[in-house]
């Protein structure tokens, strides 16, 4: 009998599982123009709730997609930025812009 379980999941599957989470994305867009405060990216983010984003960052952390800084200075802070593992997205982002920007996906969807 087929059991899911039992078959590796494909690759689009298992990157999705990772990036495509409600806000996701979008953080990991912020973050390839540099490390940002949890507040920064809070502003940039119009409607997320602080425990979303909170929740959101701690993923990115545990697939080792984002790192996060602590700086003990006063007052203290701390950032996020991308991994050598969350930069290799960026060809993703970037091809996803240009089909955005082709096909005006915002607008009428014709090219």
């Amino acid at each position: 009998m087929y059991d899911e379980h039992d078959h590796p999941k494909c690759p689009i599957e298992k990157t999705m599982n990772i990036i495509g989470g409600k806000w996701t994305f979008i953080i990991l867009r912020d973050l390839f123009y540099g490390p940002r405060r949890f507040g920064e990216l809070q502003r940039s983010l119009k409607g997320i709730s602080p425990r979303t984003l909170s929740m959101r960052l701690k993923e990115l952390e545990n697939e080792e997609i984002i790192s996060r800084a602590i700086y003990s200075e006063i007052p203290p802070h701390v950032e996020y930025s991308l991994t050598e593992k969350g930069k290799t997205l960026r060809p993703i982002f970037d091809a996803m812009k240009e089909w955005g920007n082709e096909w005006d996906v915002l607008g009428r969807g014709e090219k």
